[in-house]
């Protein structure tokens, strides 16, 4: 090795025992405020798991325990029974999302609310609780959106419902459910006479869904629509 190389190599070890020194005296300085910064982390850890199963989870499963009643009721169609309870050893939908907010059973108490005051008439009711719903579940999702199609439908707002029922065929992940919503979609985009939409809407599920019952029916529907735009 040249004396030109081993100056160098004595330089860049120079170099970086200077940049472990300042790092070594940087941690030495500040091993106080780093410490507790850790310890704060590991307490909102350890405070996060806590709270998941000493409280929510005890909490989900005495919701789950509280709401299975209500899901009989809503069941049955008994919707006013499923909401408000029945006086004695069911509290009612209602109740369960005061009682346990912040647990899966609470929200899928807001879907099932949701429903049941459509089902009894009262749509804004119905928004209210069907739009707070979280969802996440492949099976659920799709139907409360579903469920807003619906609701918009009752409302006449046929445009909103036809984007809703788009939404709920695409969450169905391409199973049976899908051309369901998707025949619902181009229904609703006739009645809102957005004809072009529900020719598109029909073409496709004719297309895609071919083997299904609303695929096969579809052509149909796509000779209602040119009828209508004459």
């Amino acid at each position: 090795m040249s004396k030109k190389q081993t100056g160098a190599t004595a330089k860049n070890l120079e170099n970086i025992g200077d940049a472990l020194t300042s790092s070594e005296q940087f941690i030495e300085k500040n091993q106080k405020a780093i410490m507790i910064g850790l310890g704060v982390v590991v307490l909102v850890v350890l405070a996060i798991l806590a709270y998941h199963n000493l409280y929510l989870k005890p909490k989900n499963e005495n919701a789950q325990a509280a709401i299975y009643k209500g899901e009989r009721y809503f069941q049955n169609g008994q919707d006013s029974l499923a909401l408000f309870g029945n006086g004695n050893d069911y509290i009612g939908f209602e109740e369960v999302m005061n009682q346990f907010g912040g647990t899966k059973t609470a929200d899928l108490a807001r879907a099932y609310a949701g429903i049941s005051y459509s089902r009894l008439g009262d749509n804004e009711k119905a928004l209210y609780y069907l739009n707070k719903f979280k969802g996440g579940d492949k099976l659920i999702t799709p139907a409360i959106a579903g469920a807003i199609g619906d609701v918009y439908m009752n409302l006449g707002e046929s445009e909103k419902a036809a984007n809703n029922f788009v939404k709920a065929a695409k969450a169905a992940g391409d199973n049976m459910l899908s051309p369901i919503y998707y025949k619902k979609a181009g229904l609703a985009y006739l009645h809102a006479q957005n004809y072009s939409k529900a020719t598109e809407t029909f073409e496709m599920l004719k297309k895609t869904y071919m083997n299904s019952p609303e695929g096969q029916e579809a052509d149909k529907y796509i000779e209602q629509i040119k009828l209508s735009k004459k």
